[in-house]
């Protein structure tokens, strides 16, 4: 390998424990040590070059270029991770730890570890960081924070990192997310799962915020598509200030953020979030910087996080011998309250017999919020693929099937292949969907009984569509304290009613004002107001203003 006489040449078997750190102009001969001395906040461009004999091939110098796997025709579920929530204390550490410091910082108050699986300014190598890994650490009962340190904003407080540009960054945000997916599904971070994208501290121009903004946007939009949930990491200064102006406006937002405010406080309140906001488990605070700290008798260095969001923290066994084959290959929502799944499935001991699949709207099987839906031995329309790679199996076992739920929101959506025996049911995949209410709204007008609404539910035919309609204001109040005015929200209910109705169907509403709605509207004379339209799995909300 040739390089400029400048670099350094480090040989890594004389020095035991030496960072290798990607993001200098040097060459590391040797294999990475598994317990490497890290700075936790390292970051940078891809500049080292590591020899290693341990490795084959294109991928012994691990500077020069990527190494490409080849993969089956046919796509298939294997063994992976998934996603779980988590809420405690966390740490994130540039290169992996190894298994045995794992075990050793079990003696630690902290279940929750970043860790981080690629991105053009990861700058520690990754010695440790394999599915065996994932498989082993979340089976301990680790949580894990996948990060990925792509291109930074334009204005980074980084300087030797490699950053977007304005003109690109869309099309760099997608290829991040793209690449993200590819380097966690190599570990075994399967569909589900959430993947952070690290956007280090930058000066929030108009032009720079735009650009980090639109990247941002396209980070989490490829996410979805692929199945996996979307986090951004910055600071509370910059990015995720910028991420929180958007809230309430068409910007398509990350499920989850994880926010830089080193003031040593364990909660994940923010001055610059709105608390409504990513308030459902969605958060996460990086409340301290990088610092040594010795559990077990083993030193890291480390940043120090409250953890309330999206983690990695469940594990699923490889597929067995006897096990179904199959893969999901879409999860969508093709109209509010409705989900669709498409893939394939069969049962190797019973290569030729229709095969039956269940999906849980919500999470994994046995997760607290999952629904289950059993759809039957639906697995028996034509699929080339399946045709072309198990002949023995014959051409019919795809499956393409819309049904409803009650579920709303954007939902994990996991379906299984349902195993005839011997053997056990198998994961085909999860992928995150977007379900729309399946209540609408129209024909609202302010009456002199109160508000009238005609309602739609959007379920099939005869399905029961029961619910609740609420009027619902809030107004500012300034009460004086001594020689001070406060001023306080107050919310108030203006009236409410139930209704039901039929899949299918539509009827008009009228929602009256209670006696003490009318007393409110009489003394303020003219009140925003809130209608919501409540059904299972979720809600609607059209706002007025009543006079």
């Amino acid at each position: 390998v040739a390089v400029p006489p400048s670099w350094p040449v480090y040989r890594l078997a004389q020095h035991p424990g030496m960072c290798v750190r990607l993001d200098r102009r040097a060459v590391y001969l040797g294999t990475p040590a598994v317990n490497q001395r890290c700075p936790a906040d390292t970051i940078g461009r891809r500049r080292a070059i590591v020899v290693d004999p341990g490795a084959s091939g294109a991928g012994a110098a691990a500077g020069a270029r990527r190494s490409v796997l080849p993969s089956p025709s046919l796509p298939r579920a294997s063994a992976s991770a998934g996603p779980s929530v988590f809420t405690g204390l966390g740490f994130d550490a540039c290169s992996t730890p190894s298994s045995r410091t794992m075990a050793a910082w079990e003696a630690s108050p902290y279940r929750a570890i970043g860790v981080y699986v690629g991105g053009a300014n990861r700058a520690c190598s990754q010695p440790n960081l394999s599915s065996d890994w994932v498989s082993a650490e979340t089976a301990a009962g680790w949580h894990l924070i996948p990060t990925y340190v792509g291109l930074q904003a334009p204005t980074s407080s980084c300087s030797s990192c490699a950053k977007l540009t304005s003109s690109q960054a869309v099309a760099q945000g997608t290829a991040a997310a793209l690449d993200a997916v590819t380097q966690a599904s190599a570990v075994a971070i399967g569909p589900g799962s959430p993947i952070y994208f690290d956007m280090e501290s930058y000066s929030p121009t108009s032009s720079a915020t735009a650009a980090t903004l639109a990247f941002l946007e396209a980070w989490t939009v490829k996410l979805h598509a692929l199945g996996y949930l979307s986090g951004v990491y910055s600071s509370s200064a910059s990015g995720i200030a910028d991420l929180a102006d958007q809230v309430g406006s068409a910007y398509v937002e990350p499920d989850d953020l994880w926010i830089a405010n080193w003031n040593d406080q364990q909660d994940t309140t923010d001055s610059v979030v709105p608390a409504n906001a990513w308030a459902g488990h969605q958060r996460i605070h990086q409340y301290h910087g990088g610092h040594n700290e010795t559990y077990g008798g083993l030193t890291l260095n480390i940043d120090n996080d409250y953890v309330d969001g999206a983690t990695v923290g469940t594990a699923t066994l490889p597929v067995g011998e006897g096990d179904p084959l199959g893969y999901l290959d879409l999860a969508g929502s093709p109209q509010p309250g409705e989900v669709r799944v498409k893939g394939w499935a069969f049962d190797p001991n019973t290569p030729t017999a229709p095969l039956g699949v269940r999906v849980y709207v919500g999470g994994r099987a046995g997760a607290a919020n999952a629904v289950e839906y059993e759809l039957g031995p639906v697995a028996t329309r034509f699929h080339a693929g399946v045709a072309a790679e198990f002949p023995e199996a014959g051409s019919r076992h795809g499956f393409d099937v819309g049904f409803p739920t009650v579920k709303s929101g954007l939902q994990p959506v996991c379906v299984y292949a349902i195993d005839i025996a011997p053997g056990a049911d198998s994961l085909l995949g999860c992928k995150a969907t977007g379900i729309g209410v399946a209540v609408t709204l129209s024909h609202v007008r302010a009456t002199a009984r109160g508000v009238q609404v005609r309602l739609s539910c959007e379920w099939p035919a005869g399905t029961a569509c029961p619910g609740h309609l609420a009027l619902r204001t809030r107004f500012e109040v300034t009460i004086r304290h001594g020689r001070r005015f406060r001023t306080h929200v107050v919310t108030r209910s203006l009236g409410r009613r139930t209704f039901q109705l039929s899949g299918g169907g539509s009827h008009a509403f009228v929602i009256p004002l209670s006696a003490g709605g009318r007393a409110l509207l009489s003394l303020r004379g003219q009140l925003r107001t809130q209608l919501i339209a409540t059904i299972p799995g979720g809600r609607r909300v059209h706002t007025l203003g009543l006079r």
